[in-house]
């Protein structure tokens, strides 16, 4: 029996259709009126269609919709930080009915990719959903950006999905679904594992929250995002070489798991940390690292707000609980890595390390020192630059 925690309200909910029956669907997709999705829908509608999004099965309809932007909870109670949304325009909207069957095409690859009933369609807010989740409706933030590009109604409905847009052929065995890491960790024994969730080439700080985490549970699952980033962000490619080098070399790999996942970041700080708990209890996760400003991006979200979101949902909520680090540097008086939370000795002796400096170092062509990273990543990063 496994001793792993149980899925988000208990079990797994795939939609991805079996290899034997995919070649129907997308013939009967082809036959189909058509939405074109944007990539952020379209990673959405991948991570439903694996489980990883459980119990969502589709699109959100309106009373969910409203319910987790007013609540972060859905209708049935459990918690749900942001909203999983497919949006068209008011003039498609009106060729919709309930019950209706759509075929859904990745916009960006000309890509059939699943078929959706649809149960409802709505107006919303923009404006409202922006401050719910990113708490700002700034024109500047990236995920703000998205959301008001979106067409002006969101259509609810179930899904079937029939491709994984490449990802599987991409990374082949770096590429897993829920079912498959809890089988993975099943057969490890493991009872209790931690999340890392990373969009970052892994720095010395990452290493170190990484192997508090490892010390913490019964195995580390290092789980890079693959899907889109925003621009000046480093290659999905360049980083799991990164990734490869340091495992092999800094890791023991008997307590360690790396796979990756094809969601696109929103950059929704405290809000996307939530929702990376949940899909990461959906993999198998009792445990998730947080550091200072998870999935966080430019000043939007207050150092530990990441963190200090989880006290506002109730016990037994999140059965994927945090792991809350301070800020972690290499500090020269300890001779090590340490945090703001173990460490007292004055700033001058503190070489702080982000992904942001390490990026603009290597923007520059500067080499950054041997504290920042592991020469082995930094040799692959100054490639790439180089080469950039």
């Amino acid at each position: 029996m496994s001793k792993l925690v149980q899925p988000h309200g208990g079990k797994l909910t795939p939609v991805l259709l079996p290899d034997s029956e995919r070649a129907a669907a997308l013939a009967k997709a082809k036959t189909l009126p058509v939405i074109r999705t944007t990539s952020r829908e379209t990673s959405d509608l991948l991570m439903i269609g694996m489980g990883a999004f459980s119990p969502l099965t589709g699109f959100m309809d309106q009373a969910n919709y409203e319910s987790v932007v007013a609540t972060k909870h859905l209708t049935n109670g459990l918690a749900w930080p942001l909203p999983i949304t497919l949006s068209v325009t008011e003039e498609q909207a009106k060729t919709l009915t309930p019950g209706m069957e759509v075929a859904l095409v990745d916009d960006e690859t000309d890509t059939y990719t699943g078929i959706l009933t649809v149960t409802d369609k709505y107006k919303y807010d923009k404006v409202k959903e922006c401050k719910a989740v990113f708490f700002t409706d700034d024109a500047a933030h990236d995920g703000v950006v998205k959301v008001m590009a979106q067409g002006d109604v969101n259509v609810g409905g179930s899904l079937v999905t029939f491709s994984q847009l490449g990802y599987a052929t991409k990374y082949g065995e770096y590429y897993a679904t829920p079912a498959q890491t809890r089988a993975i960790f099943d057969e490890k024994g493991w009872g209790t594992v931690a999340a890392f969730q990373t969009r970052n080439p892994l720095h010395r700080s990452h290493e170190f929250l990484c192997k508090i985490g490892n010390e913490v549970c019964d195995g580390l699952f290092i789980h890079p995002i693959v899907g889109k980033l925003k621009e000046g962000d480093i290659p999905a490619e360049v980083r799991l070489e990164c990734y490869e080098v340091l495992l092999k070399n800094y890791f023991n790999p008997k307590n360690v798991v790396m796979k990756v996942y094809p969601m696109e970041m929103r950059y929704a700080g405290p809000s996307e940390a939530i929702l990376h708990s949940i899909f990461r209890q959906n993999f198998g996760c009792s445990h998730i690292l947080v550091g200072r400003d998870h999935a966080g991006v430019g000043d939007y979200y207050t150092n530990y707000q990441a963190q200090e979101i989880f006290d506002t949902f109730k016990p037994g909520e999140l059965l994927c609980q945090p792991i809350k680090v301070t800020a972690a540097f290499y500090c020269s008086k300890c001779d090590g890595m340490t945090t703001e939370k173990t460490c007292a000795h004055d700033k001058e002796f503190h070489l702080k390390i982000s992904g942001t400096k390490l990026r603009g170092m290597l923007g520059k062509g500067e080499l950054p020192p041997a504290e920042f990273s592991r020469p082995e990543v930094l040799k692959i990063l100054v490639k790439y630059y180089s080469q950039k």
